[in-house]
């Protein structure tokens, strides 16, 4: 069976030393990589391609929110899993409207960290047991915009897909080039969402997307 291969990014010496002790404990992981800001996490997942990039939130010169932004624009597949110490809903819900499929408090991390990374690296997620709450509220407000906006339901994974990418704030344009198609296919997908949701106005899709990003992931 092969090894889950990790990258970890951490610009805290003795907290990467116990990350890292941690993995080599365990034959399940192979770690090809570490770094100690978001440059050289980005270079590092870039070079080695791991199935999992553990990513401090918090780094010099690029934070995990920047690394990750700039992987989608590389189309750089690995998983990731954010390590924080902030029990914070908004940075939570940012995570997971970029698709962060990890979400790890590193007061609990030494004991999570093997779970989580074998979870995600299997396509599955994580998130500390102690974030729940933020993930009961999550999905609430998902059910509530559903129930608000049935045309949701009816969405097929192409037109999903544009509303989740103009929530992250691309233009018509850049997500063209995300999905590598034509712009008028995206234009086409755009009126489509509008007659489902009932949307009217040239801004109101976006407006739409916007407002409810944390209710469409």
């Amino acid at each position: 069976m092969s090894k889950i291969r990790v990258m970890i990014a951490d610009d805290h010496p003795i907290f990467g030393r116990g990350l890292r002790q941690v993995l080599l404990g365990d034959p399940t992981f192979e770690l090809v990589a570490e770094a100690q800001d978001g440059d050289a996490a980005l270079q590092c997942i870039q070079e080695q391609r791991p199935d999992v990039a553990v990513l401090d939130i918090d780094m010099p010169k690029k934070d995990g929110f920047d690394v990750v932004r700039a992987m989608e624009q590389r189309k750089l597949a690995s998983a990731v899993v954010f390590l924080t110490m902030h029990k914070d809903e908004e940075l939570f819900n940012g995570a997971m409207n970029l698709g962060v499929r990890g979400y790890v408090l590193k007061e609990g991390a030494f004991s999570e960290l093997v779970d989580s990374i074998k979870a995600v690296a299997a396509g599955g997620h994580f998130v500390s047991p102690s974030l729940a709450t933020y993930l009961l509220n999550r999905r609430k407000r998902h059910e509530a915009l559903i129930e608000e906006r049935p045309g949701l339901r009816e969405l097929t994974p192409s037109e999903r897909r544009v509303l989740q990418l103009l929530a992250a704030g691309m233009s018509t344009s850049d997500i063209a080039r995300e999905l590598c198609v034509s712009i008028r296919t995206v234009e086409n997908h755009r009126a489509h969402i509008c007659g489902r949701l009932s949307l009217q106005g040239r801004d109101a899709l976006l407006r739409f997307a916007l407002t409810h990003k944390s209710e469409l992931f």
